[in-house]
């Protein structure tokens, strides 16, 4: 651990960072910011390596945490995603066709890799301690001050740290968010995510299956080696939990059953958890010298692989709003440009989200209509489908390609 604050104070004044929160957008915010040759402290206990979680990074996300050292674990423990696609799995009225996006489409050999959260907290933990700049307390924050020059901080373990910025990076209950006097819309779903990993007998072809069901997505994600996936299996919270509690044997068989048996014999391995969905979206993404990212900016159903690469283009905005503010990172025009840069990117991908999330549960003919006509235009249509394939890697690039294409017609 790298614990070199001074005194246990920093002084704001030589441009130090706080940085609330030890998950990956956090331990990536102090990567990043550190590389702008800004003294950071981290504050948040070793990240949990018990996570059986497993992240789709697209492209931009790769190429970020590839510049912040991280190539040779995403080379070595990650899978590439070269098709996605969507089945309707429902057994309603209206059903949508299936819909497949390969990222040959858009001249792109793979549109992301598969990393498993593990394996990617561990690789961010460990560039953090080999990082000079940052000063990693592995302790929470227990109370806050926020001043008009200055943010304030003291630690559990008695350290007090005076900042010019502070990142709340420390999840969606954030209580630097709240310190900040930011409110938030939160709303619990009626649902839950099964997690778990699973050996099946043919390859996946690095493909990722997304089965719509009544309840939620159940969605497999190629992991390495062709012949293992992880699952997010979002479903009823009574019914996640009856799936958690089923030996190997039956629950293999009913993923097996509810993956309609395309990728072959499926065994779980023992590991599995549960956790319960919810939404949250802040009335401001920063305020009072504190930013926010990750969860602490937004949190929504885990479907269509937009949850931590939001998180990282937070990261990658603040980075550079940073950069451009040297000399008081926490001003107030700092703050309201960053909000300005993320409030467009938050807003579109949760509302987008979740409307997609509540088409799925209703079950009223005018939601099945919408869902089934999107699906069926993209399906239809090779244009819009590189759109949308080209926005879900990097927001702004479909509109581009539009608009390219325009002038060279």
């Amino acid at each position: 651990m790298n614990n070199d604050v001074n005194n246990d104070v920093s002084d704001d004044r030589d441009g130090t960072i706080l940085v609330a929160g030890t998950g990956p957008a956090g331990l990536a915010a102090a990567l990043a910011l550190a590389a702008l040759d800004r003294p950071v402290v981290l504050a948040g206990p070793p990240p949990v390596f018990a996570d059986q979680r497993t992240t789709a990074l697209m492209r931009p996300a790769v190429e970020f945490l590839q510049g912040l050292g991280l190539g040779d674990v995403l080379r070595e423990h990650a899978a590439p995603l070269s098709t996605m696609r969507v089945v309707d799995a429902t057994e309603r009225l209206i059903r949508s066709p299936t819909v497949t996006f390969r990222a040959a489409e858009i001249g792109e050999e793979a549109f992301g890799l598969n990393i498993p959260n593990a394996r990617l907290n561990a690789a961010l933990a460990d560039a953090a301690r080999g990082e000079a700049r940052i000063s990693w307390h592995e302790s929470l924050v227990e109370e806050w001050r926020l001043g008009l020059e200055t943010v304030s901080a003291r630690l559990a373990d008695g350290t007090t740290v005076d900042a010019a910025l502070a990142i709340a990076a420390d999840g969606r209950n954030s209580p630097a968010r709240a310190a900040a006097g930011i409110s938030a819309q939160t709303r619990r779903l009626p649902q839950s995510a099964l997690v778990l990993n699973f050996g099946h007998a043919r390859h996946h072809e690095f493909t990722s299956t997304e089965f719509h069901t009544e309840h939620g997505p159940c969605t497999q994600v190629p992991l390495p080696g062709g012949f293992r996936s992880s699952l997010v299996w979002v479903t009823r919270l009574e019914e996640a939990e009856e799936l958690a509690a089923l030996d190997e044997a039956m629950l293999s068989k009913r993923l097996e059953r509810r993956l309609q048996s395309f990728l072959g014999k499926v065994t779980v391995e023992a590991a599995r958890q549960v956790y319960p969905l919810s939404s949250a979206l802040p009335a401001r993404f920063a305020a009072r010298r504190i930013a926010l990212v990750g969860e602490a900016a937004h949190v929504f159903p885990p479907i269509t692989a937009q949850g931590l690469n939001l998180g990282i283009r937070d990261v990658m905005d603040l980075a550079e709003v940073v950069r451009t503010h040297l000399d008081d990172p926490g001003s107030t025009a700092a703050l309201v440009l960053y909000d300005m840069r993320r409030r467009p990117d938050i807003l579109a991908r949760s509302s987008a989200v979740n409307l997609f999330n509540a088409s799925l549960l209703s079950s009223l003919l005018p939601a099945q209509l919408a869902r089934s006509a999107g699906l069926g235009l993209l399906d239809r249509a090779p244009f819009l489908r590189g759109f949308f394939m080209r926005e879900g890697m990097r927001p702004g690039s479909g509109f581009s390609a539009l608009l390219s294409s325009g002038r060279r017609t």
